[in-house]
């Protein structure tokens, strides 16, 4: 089982890990210390491998920082349901090889603290109210997911998916 974490609308990557907390100004190996450092300090000792963040729309606007979805794979998130993300942030959580759920519906129902059952690949998630129906993304998203990320998936594959 995991935890619901929940956020709001607009999370930007400067709340998801901080400009100074980069792994330029400190290190790769200590990234997982700093996810919402400012904006909600227990989440980074909290956490745990398989939890879930729930979020309002437009999560990860902001810069394009790449360490900012990297910063949550490695603390164990999951996944994160929001009814849409910033371009950017989609775009580098998808090379990393972190679920993003586009759904208004389960980021309205679900509760922080809540715990849930995510099921990504039979496309389900149980909570103690229900089971709901996550949407499915494309074959290829899903393949990059199960790969651990574009690149895992290219070096095993050779290939883009999609492409012949």
């Amino acid at each position: 089982m995991a935890r619901v974490w929940k956020f709001g609308a607009d999370v930007d990557t400067d709340q998801i890990v901080p400009g100074r907390y980069a792994p330029y100004m400190n290190s790769e190996a200590e990234l997982g210390k700093y996810p919402f450092i400012e904006a909600r300090p227990e989440f980074a000792g909290q956490v745990q491998r398989g939890d879930v963040i729930v979020a309002g729309t437009n999560f990860g606007c902001g810069s394009s920082r790449e360490y900012a979805p990297q910063a949550l794979k490695v603390v164990g998130v999951a996944a994160i349901i929001a009814p849409s993300f910033a371009r950017i942030f989609f775009r580098n959580a998808l090379n990393l090889g972190l679920p993003l759920v586009e759904s208004a519906d389960l980021a309205e129902i679900l509760q922080d603290g809540e715990t849930v059952e995510l099921d990504l690949v039979q496309a389900q998630l149980t909570t103690a109210r229900g089971v709901y129906t996550v949407p499915k993304p494309p074959e290829f998203v899903q393949l990059i997911w199960q790969a651990g990320g574009i690149v895992p998936y290219f070096k095993t594959h050779g290939r883009f998916p999609g492409q012949a």
